[in-house]
């Protein structure tokens, strides 16, 4: 693991590491090392090699250690003195090293973490601001003092565990040369590019280790080494464990938080102990678990390297990034695409790091514009797939026929009589009606689909999930209407479109992929096709945001419905207009002026929320908990049943129930063996040889490249990893279940009597019988499903991600935005979150001005189209890409004049005409 944490205060800094700057020798009390001055500028400045207390001190006070003086130009109490850039080794490789009788792996350890901090030197910039300047510098200059630690801190009473780790402190300066003096450094980027160099880190290590003997084993993002067992992993994780577990009561999950509670948490190591009886007393635990070491006659874990089998290459590590990354978003930036590519390389000793980033740079599929400082990337083939949606669209302009010559009398009035009116006279194929959160798209449609029928259209209705469709649009009168999958798989469903109307609501949840279907399926019935949704929220979770490419870069005409009618006090509904508008600042100024953003407490984030919440519904009116991350949602669902059951509103007896987590791999995932492990879950969403539908299997034996799972019968079959779209990954899990408790359908299904279950459902538990039998109720319609403990798609009902609320209206919303969820914030999921309710909403959070500067961004997703630019656009899918440098990413200038964005069309309002 690889984290980085700013440093505000010098005393701070010099107090953390004051044992290592006060001691002499090569090793503190065995276990901590005497630190070393690296980088470029500390050989300008002589001090390279040994850290004494005096430089050190002098350092984090900004001032010159041989000239004294100011180092850089400002000091100021406020400055950033540095950044703690430290490296963690996985615990097994820990466990080895107290294991060892040499320190060869402590040594493969540090050559790893300096060439990495050599990556980051080599990255570094500085702020230009003079002569009117406002950009930034690269300088390739830096300064660090590395300080090697084996132990980590002691839990309570009991001894260290080993923990091999290395804290690097980097000073906040660099030499700019042109203009010849030391500055602070620019560190923004080096924080965003974190998870790149922790790659680059771990493929480092881990090629150190096979070299040295040992045999690597992926798990997920890091590795162990094998043959360390996992009983062995766990019992030296007391600290990893007592940080997760106050995490967890305290409902923390952002790193910088849980960084905080480390540091809140640190008990002084015990100096007393040496490294010889930490090792004796390491290895009583060890072999009291079974694992026997050398001394015990037991196997050694280090052997001679054998001759790995030749079955990855750094060009196949290119392709399983290129199918990870662009499964869900059109543009990523390269680092992020070369990180997840070292990733996959990690424990084959013959794919190295430069071998890898050269079949990046060499990859004919992969298109790269360097944009404000940093290369983004797209491929061949998702701006090909974005050009045919969009010409697709293009080619419908004034093919058919309008429904009415003129507009028909509409009870609609204002922008939603002009929507119907657009939709009605349109000649073009396609049509979209953009309207915000709570703008009656619901009673527009209604009217609109009565005229379309009366001129003698077929008008099938979909949606892209099975909550919007078979839940919400079936409640509104739209008896027959389904899913986006199950139209684009059923021909029987699409012959029905024959010069007819399809219409899809909630139309800004499509991808690409599906949008294009759409369109394709509509030309070949020559019907006509109408979007309705909003580009402002959420957007699809596969690749592209379909519906504003449409309207923004294909220029198809948007009829735009403004007017609110959900909110029902002026205050709260200028706050969401605002919001749909853009304007951040002025609807949280309104939000905060009449009381609806409350600051919450650390020591009991979730109180007040509960209190409020529970008054709302003794008072028999609904409301929804919104809150941007699942963690955090637990935690605050953990609050909430805890308050319901003192108050009486589910039992005081509960039975535990079976629960699958989707781990939501992506198909590159999925085709991953080292992504599996013993006891996950896998369910089939398609018949297959031997593995019917529906049926799910228990992932058993994990070797190679091969992952065996069992069925309820007993039966043991390969995974089919050629067909990875058609199966999903859970991690099975546990929860409890009273009577009175509300829960969530998390995947469309069928109860024990056939009734269709829809993901996303909400019902209500009303029984639980003696062999634990559970009858649940829908409110919403009465209808009762019974299942059993074992169903296992089911969650609580009690607090929903900003996501998974789009398209509900209750009296009263919740949100739940402490910093701890700041990183998954921005516009679209506030808007989502705030516009929910009728009445009221609340918004509780720890940093106040932090949160406004988290929703101040967009959200939006770039597109292959808006990356490229028009005149590029043709060039690349033409094949003319020239390359500058063979030995560089290819790349073309970022436009001098951005892709011009279609302004969006708001049709008009007009007085209706008389029926010709």
């Amino acid at each position: 693991m690889l984290r980085m944490i700013q440093s505000l205060s010098a005393e701070q800094a010099k107090e953390y590491h004051t044992d290592e700057l006060t001691h002499s020798g090569y090793y503190l009390d065995d276990q901590e090392l005497k630190g070393s001055f690296h980088g470029r500028v500390a050989g300008r400045l002589g001090i390279a090699g040994e850290v004494d207390k005096k430089t050190f001190d002098a350092l984090c006070d900004n001032i010159h250690p041989v000239a004294y003086g100011n180092l850089t130009p400002r000091t100021v109490n406020s400055r950033t003195v540095g950044y703690d850039i430290n490296y963690h080794v996985p615990k097994s490789v820990s466990v080895l090293h107290v294991l060892s009788d040499d320190d060869h792996i402590l040594e493969a350890f540090r050559r790893s973490v300096h060439a990495t901090m050599k990556d980051i030197e080599s990255d570094m910039q500085t702020r230009v601001r003079k002569g009117g300047k406002d950009e930034d510098r690269r300088t390739g200059e830096l300064l660090w003092a590395d300080f090697v630690h084996q132990t980590a801190r002691p839990v309570k009473d009991a001894e260290p565990d080993p923990h091999l780790h290395c804290h690097c402190y980097t000073f906040n300066v660099t030499w700019d040369e042109a203009e010849q003096q030391y500055k602070a450094g620019q560190f923004r980027d080096i924080k965003r590019d974190m998870p790149y160099y922790e790659a680059r880190f771990h493929k480092r290590l881990a090629d150190e280790l096979v070299a040295l003997g040992y045999r690597i084993r992926r798990t997920g993002k890091f590795f162990e080494v094998e043959g360390v067992p996992q009983p062995v992993i766990d019992l030296f994780s007391k600290r990893t464990n007592e940080i997760g577990q106050i995490a967890r009561e305290e409902g923390i999950s952002d790193a910088r938080q849980l960084d905080q509670l480390g540091a809140r948490t640190r008990v002084k190591k015990k100096k007393h102990l040496s490294m010889t009886e930490l090792k004796q007393e390491w290895r009583r635990q060890i072999y009291a678990l079974g694992m026997a070491g050398k001394d015990e006659g037991g196997d050694p874990l280090r052997f001679a390297p054998a001759k790995q089998e030749n079955d990855l290459s750094a060009a196949g590590c290119i392709d399983h990034a290129v199918l990870h990354r662009f499964e869900r978003a059109s543009v990523v930036h390269d680092r992020r695409l070369i990180e997840t590519a070292y990733r996959f390389g990690i424990g084959k000793v013959a794919v190295t790091l430069e071998q890898i980033t050269d079949a990046f740079r060499q990859d004919d599929r992969i298109i790269t514009i360097q944009d404000s400082g940093k290369i983004l990337c797209t491929t061949r083939e998702v701006l090909a797939e974005e050009k045919r949606m969009v010409a697709l669209a293009n080619d419908g302009k004034g093919k058919l026929a309008p429904l009415f010559a003129v507009a028909p009398p509409l009870t609609l009035t204002g922008d939603q009589a002009a929507a119907a009116a657009h939709v009605l006279t349109c000649t073009d194929m396609v049509a979209i009606i953009r309207g915000g959160a709570g703008t009656g798209k619901t009673t527009l449609m209604q009217e609109t689909v009565s005229l379309m029928r009366l001129a003698g259209k077929k008008v099938t209705i979909v949606a892209p999930t099975a909550n919007s469709s078979r839940g919400v649009l079936r409640q509104e009168g739209f008896a027959k209407a389904d899913t986006v999958a199950k139209l684009l798989n059923d021909p029987d469903l699409q012959n029905e479109l024959q010069d007819d109307v399809l219409i899809v609501d909630e139309a800004g949840l499509l991808g690409v992929k599906d949008m294009t279907a759409l369109l394709q399926l509509v030309t070949n019935k020559n019907a006509r096709l109408i979007f309705v949704g909003d580009t402002r929220q959420h957007s699809s979770v596969t690749r592209g945001d379909g519906l504003r490419i449409l309207n923004t870069v294909a220029g198809i005409r948007a009829a735009e419905v403004n007017k609110i009618y959900r909110q029902r006090e002026e205050g709260y509904r200028k706050a969401v207009e605002d919001l749909a508008a853009g304007n951040v600042t002025a609807a949280f100024d309104r939000l905060d002026a009449f009381g609806a953003i409350r600051e919450t407490t650390p020591t009991n984030p979730s109180g007040q929320l509960v209190q409020e919440y529970m008054d709302v519904i003794n008072r028999g009116k609904t409301a929804l908990v919104v809150s941007p991350t699942h963690k955090q949602g637990e935690a605050v669902t953990d609050a909430i049943r805890k308050a319901l059951r003192d108050g009486g509103r589910i039992g005081p007896d509960e039975i535990t129930v079976t629960r699958y987590v989707n781990l939501n791999y992506t198909e590159a995932k999925k085709t991953d063996a080292r992504m599996y492990q013993h006891g996950l879950a896998v369910q089939f969403n398609q018949n297959l040889p031997d593995i019917p539908r529906g049926s799910i299997w228990q992932v058993g034996e994990v070797s190679g490249n091969r992952v065996m799972i069992a069925g309820t019968n007993g039966k043991t079959v390969p995974l089919p990893f050629d067909r990875a779209g058609e199966f999903n990954v859970y991690r099975k899990t546990s929860i409890g279940l009273a009577v009175g408790d509300t829960v969530t359908i998390t995947r469309n299904g069928y109860d024990r009597n056939g009734k269709r279950l829809n993901n996303g459902q909400t019902m209500q538990v009303v029984s639980i019988d003696d062999e634990n039998n559970i009858q649940f109720k829908n409110a919403a319609t009465g209808a009762i499903y019974c299942l059993d403990k074992d169903f296992g798609h089911i969650s609580y009902g009690y607090v929903t991600t900003s996501h998974s609320s789009q398209g509900k209206t209750v009296d009263e919303v919740f949100i739940s935005e402490p910093a701890a969820t700041f990183p998954a914030a921005s516009l679209k999921q506030f808007y989502v979150s705030v516009s929910r309710a009728r009445d009221r909403v609340q918004i509780y959070t720890d940093d106040k001005a932090a949160l406004l500067e988290q929703v101040s961004n967009l959200g939006d997703r770039l597109s292959a189209l808006e990356l490229v630019g028009p005149d590029e656009c043709s060039q690349f899918i033409a094949g003319h890409l020239a390359r500058l440098d063979q030995s560089a990413p290819r790349s073309v200038p970022i436009p001098t004049t951005p892709l011009p964005e279609q302004p969006t069309e708001t049709i008009r309002p007009h007085a209706p005409k008389p029926v010709p």
